[in-house]
């Protein structure tokens, strides 16, 4: 058998994958390792021969690559929007890293540990590309590779079980904006009492819209220039709190259900598969002078948004678009609403997005003291697509990847990179996890994981921000996928994806530097 999976590696992954995916989901009190569990079914595996890991290194950059793209594109849209609120857990994540390295190198000397092992550990608990830069600075020492090894899965162990105790907790976030996919999009029919101008009633227009107006029984939609009567009935869109307000300003909640009369004035959501209008504002696309309507809402993935004109649409979005009856097919005709177009993938902008990341990390920058610098094929394609996520577009191409296809390649890269690593480390791990050096490793790595974890936890608290955002900010902290994904499996919150993109990318970079200073010491 052993014989068979070392000459069929195919076999091997997917098997491995598939065990894993089942292994994911048993519980083990609270915790369930999800994605994870390849990286641990393959570990069991590799143990058997260091063959059948052997021909993966291409499989597993893939895998890397993939997800860290992926990634890099959905954090991209909202970084720079949320860079104000982040930049102080970004210090809190330099910190943390610093205060990990400084104690590796006291405790780990102490202990008997060389400096090669200690850039292993740190390489390892912290799972990035600095692996590639400790093996050069330790010139390909076996110690590092043991390192690694071993503080791999421990670091995944560690990570997973800190991410169960805070990731639903609920404490104040006073400099944190509110999860839209928490709060969700409320609609309320609202009897106006008072003469109004549109511009001053509260939330307008970036926290609320108004679409349906019903003045002396008449129904039609809502324009900019319209001035409200008392009287009117009005619908209010936005999340709940925007929309208690607004209602408060303008009147009460009317009994009147403005949705049910269908006869004047419909609403559809439709499904955004026209590329002419993907990476553009709601604001660009004028819907209203297109189709005399109005977008509400904006559905990607499981998140409900408010349809802002600073809004910028990506392909398979779901648009609630209200429009007099008449102009239903031509709405449908305008966005395009076909599922069989968004399903297909831009291979043009996907491949070329790639590959500029992979350029990225392949540049080499010499640094002071016979150091180098270099992304690697992990944060390369990261960043490069957290920029191309930020620009949405660039003349004809179209950067964003429909929700459902950034999914698929996240899933399928996470789970491909992390059964490639168990099947690689496994001989290592068996080797020396049960060994004095290999208890040492253990429990160096899992102690300066939770020091330096709970500086940046602690720190996010203190700062004012949710315990959602700073879960985020301590998976891009570890820099290990399997902790993004158990922490998206736990809530959905578009803020966790933000603070790991900021995280990861500024940690692989600060990484990089103090794993080769490491092994100096």
């Amino acid at each position: 058998m052993i014989d068979f999976l070392a000459s069929e590696p195919l076999v091997t992954i997917m098997g491995v994958l598939a065990l894993g995916a089942l292994f994911g989901q048993i519980k083990f009190g609270p915790l369930r390792f999800g994605a994870a569990g390849a990286l641990f079914v393959g570990l069991i595996v590799g143990m058997f021969d260091p063959r059948l890991s052997q021909g993966m290194d291409l499989v597993k950059a893939l895998g890397v690559v993939l997800f860290c793209y992926a990634v890099g594109l959905a954090a991209g849209s909202t970084f720079i929007s949320d860079l104000k609120r982040q930049w102080a857990l970004m210090l809190a994540g330099i910190v943390g890293l610093v205060v990990m390295a400084g104690f590796g190198i006291g405790v780990g000397h102490l202990t008997g540990l060389s400096a090669s092992h200690i850039s292993g550990l740190f390489a390892g608990v912290l799972t990035s590309p600095a692996i590639d830069a400790a093996l050069k600075a330790t010139g390909g020492s076996a110690d590092t590779l043991v390192g690694y090894a071993v503080s791999y899965p421990t670091g995944v162990i560690v990570a997973l079980i800190m991410v169960a105790m805070v990731a639903t907790k609920r404490w104040p976030g006073n400099r944190d904006n509110v999860s839209m996919a928490e709060a969700g999009i409320t609609a309320i029919s609202t009897h106006v009492t008072r003469e109004t101008e549109i511009s001053q009633i509260p939330g307008w227009p970036n926290q609320i819209r108004m679409s349906y107006l019903r003045r002396h029984g008449q129904m039609r939609l809502m324009t900019r220039a319209d001035q409200l009567h008392e009287g009117d009935i009005v619908l209010v869109v936005g999340m709940p709190d925007d929309v208690t307000a607004a209602v408060s300003y303008l009147g009460y909640a009317s009994s009147a259900t403005l949705t049910e009369n269908r006869r004047d004035v419909d609403f559809r959501r439709f499904v955004v598969s026209n590329p002419q209008l993907a990476g553009h504002t709601i604001g660009d696309i004028n819907v209203r002078d297109q189709l005399d309507g109005i977008i509400t809402r904006v559905r990607r993935g499981d998140l409900d948004m408010l349809a802002t004109d600073e809004l910028i649409i990506q392909p398979g979005d779901r648009v609630l678009c209200v429009v007099p009856r008449g102009r239903l097919s031509d709405a449908q005709d305008f966005f395009g609403d076909s599922e069989a177009r968004i399903s297909q993938v831009d291979a043009l902008s996907l491949g070329l997005g790639i590959a500029l990341g992979l350029l990225a990390g392949a540049i080499s920058i010499p640094l002071p003291g016979g150091l180098t610098f270099q992304l690697g094929t992990a944060a390369g394609p990261l960043i490069v697509g957290m920029v191309l996520g930020a620009l949405h577009r660039t003349g004809p191409l179209r950067w964003d990847l429909p929700h459902n296809i950034n999914a698929l390649l996240r899933q399928l890269g996470l789970m491909i990179f992390l059964a490639c690593v168990g099947l690689a480390t496994g001989p290592a791990f068996i080797s020396q996890a049960f060994s004095l050096t290999g208890l040492k490793l253990i429990v160096l790595s899992a102690v300066s994981l939770i020091l330096g974890g709970a500086i940046l936890l602690v720190g996010a608290r203190l700062i004012g921000l949710s315990a959602q955002r700073a879960v985020g900010g301590f998976a891009g902290f570890v820099g290990q996928p399997a902790v993004l994904g158990y922490a998206n499996s736990l809530v959905n919150d578009e803020r966790i994806d933000s603070a790991y993109g900021a995280l990861f990318a500024l940690g692989t970079v600060v990484k990089i530097l103090l794993v080769q200073l490491i092994a100096l010491s």
